[in-house]
């Protein structure tokens, strides 16, 4: 029997998550699952988000249609690579304890959170040969934990895909990983009632937060936004990493609790670290001495 109270959050994280990723074009899954993890097992949880996600990506495809033939040919390798990936995730999501499930994609999570908070660019010179095996890490990541937004935000960024083209060649990925986990998860038997339930509760979230989140959301500085969900990511997975390795009792005491610490040390000192460069570009104003006043870039 569900938790009404867990049932009640999730609404509202989902909300809010779809209206980020109306904004940033991805960010949904990442943004909804360290918190829901609190409440639901991956098995219950990701069967409901992925047909969400199959919703979700698809408007977001639409919109940012015209982009799809410029990144198309980018995009193919990685979706080569998905399909043995979502495979072997999805048995495992199908006989892995559900705790350690949790601890699993917390521990993935984590790291690549505090990668793209650290701002890392590292482009990859020979991307097609890098696609296939890229992508099936991608399909094992999502397949287990609904989560693919971060690794391909971090190749994405790094290969300088401008706004639109990033869009397209993230909901095409999105799109087509959604569609081939769901159908593995059918195959398998994963999908319950309790699933059906997490997906209609959270169904009318999504169709009102992503038009919503575009509308409200378009005038806030894309980067700054991005980075502070990115705060918001890294302190919740710490602390479901904290409070899982206690049930698990891998560390029984309040120890645990070290490592949200830790995450939430290195997310602060990597946060003042971008304001601190976004103050430097800032421009300033000044007055000439004709009276005039201009604006220059530190």
């Amino acid at each position: 029997m569900f938790d009404d109270v867990g049932l009640t959050t999730l609404v509202a994280v989902t909300l809010f998550a779809a209206g980020v990723t109306g904004a940033l074009g991805y960010g949904f899954s990442s943004l909804t699952v360290p918190i829901a993890l609190l409440f639901f097992s991956n098995k219950v949880l990701n069967p409901a988000l992925v047909l969400v996600a199959i919703v979700l990506n698809g408007y977001v495809l639409v919109i940012n249609r015209e982009s799809v033939p410029r990144v198309w040919k980018r995009v193919i390798p990685i979706l080569l690579g998905l399909i043995p990936g979502i495979i072997g995730g999805s048995y495992v999501l199908s006989s892995l304890n559900p705790e350690w499930l949790k601890l699993s994609t917390y521990a993935v999570l984590l790291p690549l959170i505090l990668l793209q908070a650290a701002g890392v660019r590292r482009p990859i010179h020979s991307e097609r040969m890098a696609g296939v095996p890229f992508g099936a890490g991608v399909g094992l990541l999502y397949s287990v934990t609904t989560i693919s937004g971060p690794p391909l935000a971090l190749l994405f960024n790094n290969q300088g895909l401008v706004k639109q083209e990033f869009r397209a060649a993230m909901a095409m990925l999105r799109v087509a990983e959604s569609v081939l986990t769901a159908t593995v998860y059918y195959f398998l038997g994963l999908y319950s009632m309790e699933s059906s339930r997490v997906f209609f509760s959270i169904l009318p979230s999504v169709v009102i937060g992503v038009p919503l989140g575009a509308f409200l959301f378009r005038r806030i500085h894309a980067e700054t936004f991005r980075r502070l969900c990115m705060s918001y990511d890294a302190w919740i997975v710490g602390y479901g990493c904290s409070r899982v390795l206690i049930a698990l009792q891998v560390i029984v005491s309040a120890g645990a609790y070290s490592v949200w610490l830790a995450a939430a040390l290195i997310d602060a000192y990597l946060l003042y670290l971008y304001f601190a460069k976004q103050q430097r570009l800032s421009p300033i104003t000044y007055t000439s001495p004709l009276g005039s006043t201009t604006a220059r870039r530190k």
